[in-house]
């Protein structure tokens, strides 16, 4: 009988101007079978150099940095290297930036007052091929940014969707998971997936961040 090969470690890069929050992480995925720390990186610039060198499964984000900032960095690493995944690490009550990460392409944010193992975690679910938002988070966030005047006088048009789909990104814009969407909509968690990665395909999304944000600029729903 043929021994199970054990899948490969998670390859992270971190990414902050402070390196006691890197320390941190980086002692913490040092005790762990399946996540591998490949470097560290104290800017935006530095990271994005780094990335393409490595090219790390997923990269733990900071915004606030000297130079370039998280956002560009996220940009550049998402644009180019697209099995690399990006998650935002911030402060919550003043980085008003994550929505501009979140737009970049970055897979979901992270707070920095989360539990450790939290963080790892989310690690894990991006690494995944998921994308993780914290939904309480997630509401102010993203109803601040849909409520912004530009964002109203500049509602995106979607097409070559069915109603049904519309129904489904509605949903999930509104923060529903696939077992809550195949509930209100009667319909088996496995159908409600289905949609999901239809919607996906046709709308050109990376992940179901994306889709959070496309509902709201396309005023499926609202603050």
């Amino acid at each position: 009988m043929t021994a199970q090969t054990a899948a490969p470690p998670v390859r992270v890069l971190l990414v902050d101007d402070q390196e006691l929050i890197r320390t941190a992480l980086s002692m913490v995925m040092a005790d762990l079978e399946d996540v591998e720390v490949v470097g560290e990186a104290a800017g935006g610039e530095e990271a994005v150099g780094l990335a393409g060198e490595l090219v790390p499964d997923v990269v733990v984000m900071d915004i606030r940095m000297p130079g370039m900032d998280g956002i560009e960095a996220t940009r550049r690493i998402t644009g180019t290297q697209g099995d690399t995944r990006v998650v935002v690490l911030t402060t919550f009550d003043d980085d008003a930036y994550v929505y501009g990460a979140l737009r970049a392409g970055a897979s979901g944010f992270l707070v920095k007052d989360m539990a450790l193992d939290d963080i790892i975690g989310a690690v894990r679910v991006v690494a995944a091929g998921d994308a993780l938002i914290a939904p309480s988070v997630t509401r102010r966030l993203i109803h601040d940014f849909a409520a912004r005047p530009e964002q109203r006088s500049h509602r995106r048009e979607l097409t070559g969707i069915t109603d049904r789909e519309r129904e489904v990104l509605t949903l999930v814009g509104s923060g529903l998971s696939n077992a809550e969407i195949a509930a209100e909509l009667c319909i088996s968690v496995a159908t409600a997936k289905t949609y999901l990665t239809r919607l996906l395909a046709k709308l050109d999304a990376r992940d179901r961040v994306q889709l959070v944000i496309l509902a709201y600029e396309a005023g499926l729903v609202c603050p």
